[in-house]
């Protein structure tokens, strides 16, 4: 796709407000046109063969053939790009979590009414949702204009300032930034882990109840134990705490003891949680004791934080080019200095365990 053609889009949504909504939102952007809506499969497969969208967003639940089974038709027939909207129930979490094994690419909370703020971050995330998929390498098994908000730094969030490390010690904090594409990167990288790993704290853009979800079904394949990140949670060995969604999750230290904050604050680098809030804290709080390890993902969330990391000591590992689905992230932090070794998923836990 060259840098003057839009991207294409088709939504599919059984809720005529929705997909009002979501034409609002993503004919704001002027890199996305819709080029149709549908109210259920079939319809979306009809218009399908008049055009090819270059993405399509998919409601998990709807009459008549539900989102997951025309997913699989859709990657099995003609694989195309696909971004679900799910309700903000666990239910629906658990159910989303299969078309991202099926071959979708990214989760939305579908949008909703409410508070000029919410309704300004619903639609920052469901454009860069649609742009990062518009980017992805396919795995195969209002009326008004909306107003987008500036692209904060971890300024907004945590202050930068002088190390609180310690001086380098043998116990380590292992830190992990991704997005898009994350949820299956995280899956090879923790089951690699053995159970006395180094403790680990995730930052995975995903909305807000997703993260427990996707928690708890690491937790069931991986040996060390995986949960959603509760404040005050200690980082300990053979653990990895995920950042809730819809909060930033920092890294801090009390004594010997390493511990995460959990809280609220403005998006950054247009996410939250943000990759840079949890680098920057790890730079500032463990510096030489930390590793750091940016995966798939749209955007340039991670590359500043990672840099901070490195200049206070810290180990830094970027996912390479073949083994993501977006090199977007990776490749910023690439761009910056920040990164020590590049390395394909499959080889970091292995890094991961020699550093830590």
């Amino acid at each position: 796709m060259t840098m003057d053609q839009k991207i294409r889009v088709l939504i599919v949504d059984d809720s005529a407000v929705v997909r009002q909504t979501m034409e609002e939102i993503l004919s704001s952007d002027p890199s996305i046109e819709v080029v149709g809506a549908a109210s259920d499969p079939f319809v979306a497969a009809n218009k399908i063969k008049e055009i090819i969208p270059d993405v399509i967003t998919l409601d998990v639940e709807m009459p008549r053939m539900d989102g997951i089974t025309f997913l699989q038709k859709i990657m099995k027939q003609h694989p195309i790009p696909v971004v679900m909207c799910s309700s903000l129930t666990e239910k629906g979490s658990e159910t989303t979590f299969k078309a991202l094994e099926y071959g979708a690419v990214e989760i939305i909370q579908k949008p909703r009414m409410g508070a000029k703020q919410f309704l300004e971050e619903s639609s920052i995330r469901i454009i860069d949702a649609v742009k990062a998929a518009s980017a992805a390498r396919l795995r195969r098994p209002s009326s008004q204009p909306l107003h987008v908000a500036p692209k904060l730094t971890a300024d907004a969030v945590i202050t930068k300032g002088s190390s609180r490390a310690m001086a380098e010690t043998t116990e380590k904090v292992i830190v992990v930034g991704a997005s898009t594409g994350g949820t299956e990167a995280l899956s090879v990288f923790l089951q690699a882990l053995p159970p006395d790993s180094p403790g680990i704290v995730i930052v995975q853009h995903m909305p807000e109840n997703f993260t427990r979800a996707f928690a708890n079904r690491l937790n069931g394949i991986c040996r060390i134990s995986v949960k959603e990140a509760e404040d005050n949670d200690t980082v300990i060995r053979g653990r990895a705490l995920i950042a809730p969604g819809n909060h930033h999750a920092l890294l801090k230290r009390s004594g010997a003891r390493y511990f995460v904050e959990i809280k609220d604050g403005p998006l950054v680098s247009r996410h939250r949680p943000s990759v840079d809030v949890l680098f920057r804290s790890a730079a500032r709080y463990a510096g030489k004791n930390a590793v750091g390890v940016i995966m798939t993902g749209m955007g340039d969330d991670g590359a500043r934080g990672m840099l901070e990391m490195k200049q206070e000591g810290a180990y830094t590992i970027a996912q390479d080019e073949a083994s993501c689905i977006v090199f977007g992230m990776p490749k910023e932090a690439i761009k910056l200095g920040a990164v020590d070794k590049v390395v394909p998923l499959d080889g970091i836990a292995r890094i991961v365990i020699t550093k830590g």
